[in-house]
């Protein structure tokens, strides 16, 4: 009970320092929200371009509405798969903070065991990183409701659900690789590196549809690929279930998969058809393999430093 009353205490410390810096907190919201006007301004059209193309081969016209919205919901789920491990790499700076202030020295000394804190860095980081993708997810579906809103209320459930699935990877991800780095220099770095490359590699910015058969068989082996499959699929599923209406039948199944497979709605791997709770399966399995890595390096640090305590005693 005292241990949980220190945990809670830790988050809730952590949490409130995160939030008391509202640069560090506009940065983290800042960066995807630029990511949404960039995708507005300079890449809309091409992807428009691309979905009129399809519909132009099976000899239909999209309604603007629709054209409009499925743009939308194909850049809201980049951008939230991507930030959702992106804005967890900055928002865990306060534990680097605490290496650098030595803050963490004061906490070494006191009655809190280092898993107790290890794990308040993890749940405040997922907490934060949850806050700010909900803001994001509000924002992206405001513009998308003034362009074309088709969605259920059941996919925004479905697609929150996704969201806090990358989350989890994404603050597992950052926590492993962090717990390394004590200095300023390094968080910029490692923030830097992730955000400006996983985009890419996980097929968020470009769809994998447009790379080599190789490339796209290397891609599949990485967990967040998947996390951005799962999203597109509660984002997008609804617009394609509009357009086909408007199609002959016996095309209609030809149609939906034609589009599905250019934008990533279907993944494959190995030149087979990866399905939707594959995706899950995959997704949830690298969390697990990353949860166990994360908790043998808090108990090797742990270990540690009761050896250096024991060793000044």
């Amino acid at each position: 009970m005292q241990e949980c009353k220190k945990l809670i205490s830790l988050i809730k410390r952590n949490t409130k320092c995160y939030f008391k810096d509202k640069v560090m907190f506009f940065m983290s919201l800042i960066t995807p929200l630029i990511l949404l006007v960039l995708f507005v301004t300079f890449l809309k059209n091409i992807y428009t371009g691309n979905f009129t193309q399809i519909a132009t081969e099976f000899g239909i016209t999209i309604e603007a509405r629709v054209l409009e919205g499925i743009t939308g919901a194909w850049l809201m789920s980049s951008i939230l798969s991507v930030s959702s491990v992106t804005v967890a790499f900055c928002s865990n700076v306060i534990m680097v903070e605490d290496k650098m202030n030595a803050n963490i020295n004061d906490f070494s000394v006191s009655p809190i065991k280092n898993t107790t804190l290890s794990v308040s860095y993890f749940v405040s980081n997922f907490f934060v990183t949850f806050i700010v993708i909900m803001c994001v997810m509000l924002i992206g579906h405001i513009y998308i409701a003034a362009v074309g809103w088709y969605l259920s209320v059941g996919d925004v459930f479905l697609i929150i659900l996704d969201c806090v699935c990358c989350i989890l990877f994404g603050t597992l991800l950052a926590g492993i690789v962090e717990i390394f780095i004590k200095t300023q220099g390094g968080i910029s770095a490692v923030s830097t590196l992730v955000s400006s490359m996983y985009g890419f590699i996980c097929g968020a910015y470009m769809p994998l549809s447009q790379f080599s058969e190789g490339l796209r068989n290397v891609l599949g082996f990485l967990p967040g690929t998947y996390g951005v499959g799962i999203i597109r699929n509660h984002y997008m599923n609804a617009y394609v279930n509009e357009i086909i209406k408007t199609v002959d039948p016996s095309k209609a199944d030809a149609m939906a998969k034609a589009i599905k497979d250019s934008f990533d709605v279907n993944l494959y791997f190995c030149g087979k058809q990866v399905s939707l709770g594959a995706m899950y399966g995959i997704l949830l399995g690298a969390c697990v393999v990353l949860f166990a890595v994360y908790v043998l390096l808090v108990f090797l640090k742990d270990k540690k430093i009761l050896a250096i305590k024991s060793k000044k005693c």
